[in-house]
């Protein structure tokens, strides 16, 4: 009888220990390299607060923007060991590590729903389990993010034709935008995010491929004279959490994060950035930006001179047996 009622104080023990373990608050640590005035930091906000009041503040938030953590090229390394618990970052920060991911973001690409960041982000975020989630070992993604088309804002030179184009130096963050932007004769140059502005004041770049949103987060506003429409190609955002994080919560906990992540959260994050890029592109006329269009003509080129690219994208990952047709088939559809 002493054994037993020993061996019950001691489950008894255990367990109050383990229940005032897990009554202790989580505080996740959420890693991105973009300034706090950016769409992505307002959406991880809002979600902060979301998943802290469903799990009645046993799940919180601390979120560092402007990569105080680490550089852009940094981040999903962050998550894998464990310096971060979430991280949103850019893949084509890294060329060549997440190719699959990469093609939702080539010319002209886009789901038959439309071309709006919402359509594309939601059908991204559907096709990441089946697709992009093999390129992101460690991690556990949550949500794909691309925002509004990227076209080109310029400091000095005014694009009115593909010809204008030849020998610009041109910011671009991606292998597939540096085979875009050396298709069209132009100079790819990597530059920080944070340091566009001062390089197109300066000459170092003459301009750089962005989308409106962005630009205006970035401050180009002030050192942008033209931008060419319409934006042709995007960029892929991924927010990921470390797995064996995620794997160690609680299955309530867990729920939680699936409940609040995934094609909805991409829906909602979307329809964010659509209305951001609109104010974007008003920020720009504000400042008096001149924006032009590409006339049919141009257009026609461009579309040309885009389909070898995406040709060769395509053919370089399916020798490497990867089923890009069949992603690209689905995200097209």
């Amino acid at each position: 009888m002493r054994k037993r009622a020993l061996l019950m104080l001691v489950a008894g023990s255990l367990l109050a220990f383990a229940t005032q373990v897990q009554a202790q608050p989580i505080e996740f640590k959420v890693s991105h390299y973009l300034p706090p005035n950016h769409t992505i930091q307002k959406v991880l906000e809002d979600w902060g607060k979301e998943v802290e009041q469903r799990s009645a503040g046993r799940m919180t938030m601390r979120i560092y923007p402007a990569s105080q953590l680490g550089p852009v090229q940094r981040q999903f390394d962050l998550a894998r060991n464990g310096q971060a618990d979430m991280v949103v970052g850019l893949t084509g920060a890294t060329p060549g590590r997440y190719p699959m991911t990469e093609l939702a973001t080539g010319p002209f690409i886009a789901p038959s729903t439309g071309t709006t960041s919402e359509a594309q982000s939601r059908r991204a975020t559907e096709l990441a389990p089946k697709y992009l989630a093999p390129e992101f070992q460690g991690l556990h993604l949550l949500w794909v993010g691309v925002p509004p088309d990227s076209t080109v804002f310029t400091a000095k030179r005014e694009i009115t034709t593909l010809a204008d184009m030849k020998g610009l130096k041109l910011r671009f963050q991606g292998e597939q935008l540096a085979l875009v932007l050396r298709a069209l004769s132009a100079v790819p140059l990597q530059v920080p995010p944070g340091e566009i502005a001062d390089g197109m004041s300066k000459g170092v770049i003459d301009g750089a491929m962005f989308n409106y949103e962005a630009a205006e987060s970035f401050g180009l506003g002030s050192v942008t004279k033209h931008v060419v429409e319409p934006g042709f190609l995007s960029a892929t955002l991924v927010l990921a959490m470390n797995q064996a994080k995620y794997d160690g919560l609680a299955p309530d906990l867990r729920a939680i994060i699936d409940e609040t992540t995934g094609p909805a959260a991409a829906t909602k994050l979307g329809q964010r950035w659509d209305i951001a890029e609109k104010h974007g592109r008003d920020a720009m006329l504000a400042a008096k930006v001149e924006i032009n269009t590409l006339p049919p003509a141009e257009m026609n080129k461009l579309k040309l001179a885009m389909k070898p690219v995406v040709a060769d994208a395509v053919a370089t990952l399916e020798k490497a047996g990867k089923p890009a047709t069949q992603f690209l088939a689905d995200y097209t559809k």
